[in-house]
């Protein structure tokens, strides 16, 4: 399976350098071991659970509560897989995944709901941009439809706009929830789980590698990196060049007054900006009645940086170095600009949303929680635009899981699975 192709990786990619540990004190070697308790992960080790019912598995998490940062911050939605390229790895398994999600949620009795959303045009120039999302939905094999004006407010009354595309699959969840369950089945299937376990170190020996942690070291015959925001870095611990570096993109939300929420019934969405790699501002409706209003979509100065003040130098100096960042900000100089604006003057914003619901008015929004997304941006300034998964020798590295990684995630632990080798 040709992940690097897929993900717009130039061909040359470097090969892995073996370093040799066998004399690197150890506990007992598990068969797999994977660095990351996000969603990816969890799947990914339930996954493997399943396939292989004999295998020795391993999840450590740095953090001291599993699924805490991108998978813990998200929207909630199960997307659809309307907005990605034909063929892609993101179009098959956001597609397949909606569908394997909600059996999921079924089958645990997890909170779920597939509501449905809509995506609007409200400029003329926009309607084209509609159709082409219109027809890439019919190619990905979705159930979707051209719905006039008159047709939206039958949805959601509140919406002014010109047309739009009505996206069945689109749901909500509770992923909090499906990850517990996943370290639940997980810990049934016999696998070992461990919180507050940093990695230090990736050592590689004859039969496989070493983790090096800050609660002792790990071996394991094969190793798969989850690691989200860090995926990039725990890769080249693994003497592995993704050829990409993650740049961590700040997504912050509003959230309506209790009393507002009757303007928002399930999802609204703009039609998205084809030149800008981001969905722009839009309603959810999230699973425990909330309604959020974004996320705009701003740099980061800190990979886990969920407040505008948060900053570490290394991070910061990483992106202010890379190449590729500033290649990406002089191609969306413009639209950069707009989301800081947004980010520092809620006028900004309102005025987004007021796009889509002209009666939102700044006194119905408060500040929500923001989110991370983690990335992949490659040197000549062009996002990783598919899930990009790297092999070495003795591991596989998901070097670029954003959203819509949560919805996929089933897909993507039976697509990794199915490339671990057999204990």
């Amino acid at each position: 399976m040709n992940w690097e192709a897929r993900a717009g990786l130039p061909s040359n990619q470097r090969r892995v350098v073996h370093i040799r540990a066998e004399t690197f004190r150890s506990k007992p070697v598990f068969d797999i071991a994977i660095i990351g308790g996000g969603i990816v992960g969890l799947s990914t080790a339930m996954t493997i659970g399943q396939r292989h019912p004999q295998a020795k598995i391993l999840v450590i998490e740095k953090e001291s509560e599993w699924a805490f940062h991108q998978t813990g911050n998200n929207s909630g939605v199960i997307h659809s897989g309307i907005y990605y390229k034909p063929g892609s790895f993101k179009a098959k398994f956001c597609r397949d995944g909606s569908a394997s999600m909600v059996r999921f949620c079924q089958e645990h009795n997890i909170r779920h709901e597939v509501c449905g959303k809509v995506i609007i045009a409200t400029q003329p120039q926009e309607l084209p941009l509609l159709e082409n999302l219109y027809q890439r939905g019919l190619a990905n094999e979705m159930p979707v439809a051209r719905i006039t004006a008159e047709e939206v407010k039958e949805l959601e009354p509140h919406v002014r706009c010109l047309e739009g595309i009505r996206v069945f699959s689109t749901g909500i969840a509770d992923y909090h929830q499906v990850c517990q369950v996943m370290v639940e089945q997980v810990k049934a299937q016999g696998g070992e789980l461990h919180l507050n376990t940093k990695l230090k170190r990736l050592i590689e020996t004859s039969n496989g590698q070493i983790l090096a942690t800050n609660q002792g070291s790990f071996e394991a015959k094969f190793v798969i990196n989850c690691a989200g925001l860090h995926s990039d870095r725990v890769a080249k611990l693994g003497q592995v060049d993704p050829e990409a570096k993650i740049v961590p993109f700040r997504g912050e939300y509003y959230e309506l007054k209790p009393d507002k929420r009757y303007l928002v019934k399930n999802l609204i969405y703009p039609v998205p900006n084809p030149s800008f790699p981001f969905l722009g501002v839009h309603f959810t409706r999230m699973i425990d009645g909330n309604v959020h209003a974004g996320p705009n979509a701003v740099l980061s100065w800190k990979r886990e940086g969920y407040k505008k003040t948060d900053f570490n130098l290394r991070d910061f100096a990483e992106v202010m170095t890379y190449p590729g960042f500033w290649r990406l900000a002089t191609k969306h100089a413009k639209e950069g600009l707009q989301e800081m604006v947004r980010s520092w003057l809620k006028p900004a914003f309102v005025h987004s949303l007021q796009q889509l619901i002209p009666e939102i008015q700044s006194e119905d929004l408060v500040p929500s929680h923001a989110g991370v997304r983690a990335q992949a941006l490659l040197p000549n300034g062009n996002l990783v635009d598919d899930f990009l998964i790297v092999n070495g020798r003795h591991s596989i590295h998901v070097c670029n899981a954003p959203s819509p990684a949560a919805t996929s995630a089933l897909e993507i632990g039976r697509a990794i699975a199915a490339q671990v080798p057999a204990p």
